[in-house]
């Protein structure tokens, strides 16, 4: 007997509405106190972890944003939002939306579901969107959290973008704020899947695992020398292309593919747990899902999902290859070691100079090749020259790079040591290294121009 015939409502019976099987579904989420934990972990945690790293000596300096903690409440929020995309979001929504359906498999209690709703489609309805509640409420938790902690230990300043450019505090609030919303998208994307794991697969601890197991492979996908068009295709990309925000000019094409990828999954992987869930024979007690056949209604629409989008990609844009070549990292560090250069000039309580004055441009090798050097590695030298009004010698900075294949690159300074060496400037909010002692910054894989 299908779901049809066993979800058939009495006659004169009225199914439930979905708000009110909702409120239901939500009530039965908050109540579990694992959930609470977690509401209460994420309102609080971040907070208090960004306000005692912002106290400490050593700085998280490999994260992104992480060598400003001392200088703006503002990089506390990024901080967190780089740790929450690799680890904290994938776990967050396996809890909720890995566990949504398949703890009623667990205790037996689909029948009686089913008789106070009377509609397969409104219970799926009123899950998920439960369960959408409670992960924006997790993400809420978060931002909002780790924002006043930063803003409580070390102030409301100004933050250095990721290009070397300034940011107004009202101007840093509204890109963080935007950032993490940018970043809901792959949340919900992790959660459809988890939600699909949860209806395909049942009691199988494999359906609350899923969404972590996606998310360490893309992770896993990311590290690799992939095609541009592969890396942008895969559904969690924004959450590395947020930081495409705190560039000037604003790096946004790869943030709304990344954004428009995760949707897309989310919607896909939405859709297609709702099939199987209303083909469900709520019947048979000893139903547990598809089981191996999720491989088939799973696995293969996802990898002919993933390999059109990859043709989309590739054909709405030039860029080929890793997208890391030779002339765009020479741009990159130029244009951020030029307003890194301003920066330090204030502190230094030198005579003004602008970006448009120093004219700094730079020159990369990579190991052996200086002409055509692509691809990532942290075998990159660059030697920055730039002039200073009213002399006429060159100045010149040399810079070793790594280059991540996701074109992120950390520069480090390799003299001379008046300029790009380690020394403590003081600042307004205290004494802090050169900021042109190393530094961060961003290569962008895709070409300015699509095609045609």
């Amino acid at each position: 007997m299908t779901v049809a015939v066993a979800a058939r409502p009495i006659s004169g019976a009225r199914r439930v509405p979905v708000v009110r099987a909702y409120r239901f579904e939500l009530v039965k989420l908050v109540s579990q106190w694992r959930v609470r934990l977690l509401v209460l972990a994420c309102w609080i945690v971040p907070g208090v972890f960004v306000a005692a790293v912002a106290q400490q000596s050593t700085l998280p300096t490999d994260t992104l944003f992480g060598r400003w903690m001392h200088a703006t409440g503002w990089a506390g929020p990024l901080v967190t939002l780089g740790f929450a995309g690799s680890w904290a979001l994938p776990l967050l929504t396996s809890v909720i939306a890995g566990d949504v359906f398949a703890s009623e498999d667990r205790l037996g209690t689909w029948r009686h579901l089913l008789v106070a709703v009377r509609s397969p489609r409104r219970i799926f309805a009123a899950k998920a969107l439960a369960g959408l509640t409670v992960i924006v409420l997790l993400v809420v938790g978060l931002a909002c959290s780790s924002t006043v902690g930063g803003l409580a230990a070390v102030g409301n300043h100004p933050l250095v973008g990721f290009d070397g450019h300034t940011l107004t505090p009202s101007d840093a609030a509204w890109k963080v704020l935007l950032a993490w919303v940018c970043v809901l998208a792959p949340t919900l994307a992790l959660a459809a899947i988890g939600l699909l794991g949860s209806v395909a697969l049942g009691r199988s601890p494999m359906g609350l695992l899923l969404p972590v197991l996606v998310a360490l492979a893309i992770q896993l996908a990311q590290i690799l020398p992939l095609p541009v068009a592969v890396r942008l295709a895969l559904p969690g990309y924004a959450f590395i292309a947020w930081n495409g925000l705190f560039t000037s000019p604003v790096q946004g094409g790869p943030l709304l593919i990344g954004v428009a990828v995760a949707l897309l999954w989310a919607a896909s992987a939405t859709a297609l747990a709702y099939l199987l869930f209303v083909r469900r024979d709520f019947t048979n007690p000893a139903h547990d899902g598809p089981g191996r056949r999720a491989l088939t209604v799973a696995v293969l629409p996802f990898a002919g999902l993933l390999a059109g989008t990859v043709a989309v990609v590739a054909a709405a844009t030039t860029a080929t290859g890793s997208g890391i070549e030779q002339e765009k990292v020479q741009r990159s560090v130029a244009t951020a070691f030029a307003h890194l250069y301003r920066t330090q000039t204030e502190e230094l309580n030198r005579p003004a100079v602008t970006e448009a004055q120093l004219k700094a441009t730079a020159a990369c090798t990579k190991g052996n090749v200086s002409s055509g050097a692509h691809g990532p590695g942290n075998d990159w030298r660059c030697v920055v020259s730039w002039h200073l009004p009213g002399i006429e010698t060159t100045g010149q900075a040399v810079y070793q790079l790594d280059v991540a294949a996701d074109g992120r690159f950390v520069a480090d300074g390799d003299g001379p040591k008046e300029v790009n060496g380690y020394f403590l400037v003081r600042t307004s909010t205290g004494d802090a290294p050169n900021p042109l002692w190393q530094f961060d910054g961003n290569v962008e894989l895709l070409s300015a121009t699509p095609k045609g």
